[in-house]
């Protein structure tokens, strides 16, 4: 399974090169990436304490997201929307961890990290 660690600093990569970006009047064009992380982080967040990992680490790195993008408000509640979808599509389906949902974690991981590493290669200063 790839490690935490890995995502979380792939994330801080991410919100630390994305975040020098200047604002546009559009959406810009890694916006649809960090949407697509926010979800995972949700995701993450529901089935890793549902597989025994206890604590907040993955809402925390969502606020980590959203203190360095500093998004306006509507922007905001989109980033929250897109975790709480990936926190509630797993939690009308999951009530115990299983192999299923472990193996659903693992690839959650990797797309977080690949994500995180893309965003921030094509799109990071």
């Amino acid at each position: 399974m790839i490690r935490a660690s890995s995502l979380l600093a792939a994330c801080l990569a991410i919100s630390m090169t994305v975040a020098a970006r200047p604002v546009f009047a559009t959406e810009s064009p890694f916006e649809p990436g960090l949407m697509r992380l926010a979800e995972v982080l949700g995701s993450l967040q529901f089935l890793r304490n549902l597989c025994g990992e206890k604590g907040d680490q993955w809402r925390a790195e969502m606020e980590k997201l959203l203190e360095s993008e500093n998004p306006a408000p509507e922007r905001r509640a989109r980033f929250i929307a897109s975790f709480n979808r990936g926190y509630r599509s797993f939690s009308g389906t999951y009530t115990q961890c299983t192999p299923s949902a472990t193996e659903a974690i693992a690839r959650y991981m990797k797309e977080g990290e690949t994500l995180s590493r893309d965003i921030a290669s094509r799109y990071g200063n």
